[in-house]
């Protein structure tokens, strides 16, 4: 999990589609490998690195619980963005099937 600055939320946009690798970035922006292997990118304020250890089908949605492996807070100082602080919507869309 990346946290972002609540004061840079345009990067949403970019990945409220799918996201490309290449080169060291996903959708242009610098990433490294955390521990899992899972991205983490060079702009976040935080991350966190967790290994999922049960996945619990709520029907519309899987609850994955997590144990945190690794992790950093870069910038102690900043606000994580929330969804508040965009012009998104959650539209918590259905999985086929239920």
């Amino acid at each position: 999990m990346n946290l972002w600055d609540s004061q840079d939320t345009r990067v949403f946009v970019k990945f409220s589609k799918p996201a490309t690798y290449a080169d060291g970035t996903l959708n242009g922006r610098a990433v490294r490998e955390a521990t899992t292997g899972a991205p983490v990118f060079d702009e976040a304020i935080a991350w966190m690195d967790c290994e999922v250890r049960h996945a619990i089908d709520l029907g519309t949605h899987t609850l994955f619980v997590g144990e945190l492996v690794d992790g950093d807070i870069r910038i102690d100082e900043a606000r994580s963005a929330s969804m508040s602080d965009t012009r998104m919507k959650y539209g918590g869309v259905k999985r086929g099937g239920h």
